[in-house]
């Protein structure tokens, strides 16, 4: 198949020839479809490659989009829920001036009630001093009579007693007429004062209704509010009541709306508006110490701008040294000098350079939780500051042990390392 062949190589003077066996073609073909074959399959996997990192990318970017809309609707959402329990306090408010107004329009009618009846009072001891009046006068009008049959004649006493009933007549009559008119106001007052009552009484009724109905919006929206906290006080493994407990105990002084309403001491059954009162005041008080436990433990994401998810928490091939070891915290990458921003309320423990970290700030929070923050660029917080959550206390970097740009975050119950996501995963439908 490969038979010999001459090349022959002829120049002015000389004709040279170069004899190639077959062994020599075979050889070349040989070594010609190697370096073919090679450039073929090196081709291949160049665009293999690039179709691949062109699908990573799309699925990293389609990745960030929908944790952005998700980031949105996280946002939305919380920013209803504060509406919300800003109208449920609104209409909490109105409820408390409701039952204001209805308990002083039931104590004014309770004193015009009382002046009606001391005017009856006043109209009977009258018309008891005017009868008693007239007895006298009738008693007086006898015995001048009986004196004046013994002094004068019959004419003289006829006379004088004509004339003494006519006073009495006529001071009768008056006493009379007085009382009469004293009796219908008295009966008018009487009748304006049952009208009155009356139309308090519905008004009182409409009153319940109205506030029975505020009541149980109000019992509604607590129960929506309350019930989202509970569930992620639970998924981040903290005791909602222990937490609450140590709010308490941080803020222990007592005044304001939300204080207990103070109970009846005279022995007297509650009315049930003011027990449910008193339980929505409890529970909005919870609402309260919920809110303030939530702001003191890591739940925030510390990043607010565009990242990716590049390490978990757990067991890993360290990037650096290569050996199998715990990794005690999450990393989150992105652009160098993305803001870095605290997850809680504390004091910064920490901000300078440790080794491994790099420039690191840890930040010491309520309940025995601390946070880290590793592998900065620029520390903008100095130990011993109080720092609140969203508060930017560095700039992303990649000092330290570490392969690029990136941010290391732990989160430490008790010195113990967690999982951050734990957190951040239980604040995600809340906040």
């Amino acid at each position: 198949m490969l038979p010999e062949q001459r090349l022959f190589l002829r120049s002015d003077s000389e004709t040279r020839f170069i004899r190639l066996s077959p062994a020599t073609q075979f050889i070349a073909f040989a070594g010609s479809a190697l370096v073919v074959g090679w450039a073929m399959v090196a081709t291949a996997v160049l665009l293999m490659d690039n179709v691949g990192a062109g699908n990573l990318r799309d699925q990293a970017q389609r990745e960030q989009s929908l944790y952005e809309e998700r980031l949105n609707a996280l946002a939305l959402e919380r920013d209803n829920r504060a509406t919300e329990a800003q109208a449920a306090q609104e209409r909490f408010n109105l409820a408390l001036a409701e039952v204001s107004k209805m308990q002083s329009a039931l104590l004014a009618s309770e004193d015009r009630r009382k002046e009606l009846e001391t005017g009856i009072e006043v109209i009977q001891t009258t018309l008891r001093s005017v009868m008693a009046e007239r007895d006298e006068a009738r008693a007086e009008t006898a015995r001048l009579a009986a004196a004046l049959d013994d002094d004068t004649g019959p004419e003289r006493r006829v006379a004088a007693r004509a004339t003494n009933a006519e006073a009495a007549l006529g001071f009768l009559s008056a006493a009379l007429e007085q009382t009469a008119r004293e009796r219908d106001q008295a009966l008018a007052d009487a009748a304006a004062a049952y009208e009155l009552a009356e139309a308090l009484a519905y008004e009182q009724r409409l009153t319940g209704e109205r506030n029975d109905r505020i009541f149980t919006q109000l019992e509604e929206a607590l129960a929506v509010s309350v019930e989202p906290l509970d569930k992620m006080f639970r998924a981040a493994g903290l005791k909602p009541d222990s937490l609450i407990e140590a709010v308490r105990k941080g803020y222990s002084g007592i005044g304001g709306p939300l204080t207990p309403l103070s109970l009846s001491t005279k022995g007297t059954e509650p009315h049930p508006d003011e027990m449910r009162s008193a339980g929505l005041i409890s529970r909005l008080d919870r609402l309260n110490m919920y809110r303030m436990a939530a702001e003191k433990a890591p739940f925030a994401t510390p990043l607010k701008s565009s990242f990716r998810f590049t390490s978990p928490f757990g067991m890993r091939s360290h990037p650096t040294s290569g050996r199998y070891r715990m990794h005690e915290g999450a990393d989150f990458a992105s652009d160098y000098g993305t803001p870095i921003y605290a997850t809680a309320d504390g004091v910064v423990t920490k901000a300078g350079w440790v080794s491994g970290y790099g420039r690191m700030v840890e930040i010491r929070h309520e309940f025995g939780i601390e946070t880290l923050y590793g592998h900065m660029a620029k520390l903008r917080v100095t130990e011993g500051q109080r720092v609140s959550r969203g508060d930017r206390i560095g700039d992303m970097g990649s000092s330290g042990r570490s392969t690029g740009t990136h941010l290391h975050y732990e989160v430490r119950v008790s010195g113990t390392p967690v999982n951050p996501m734990t957190y951040i995963k239980a604040a995600r439908d809340v906040f």
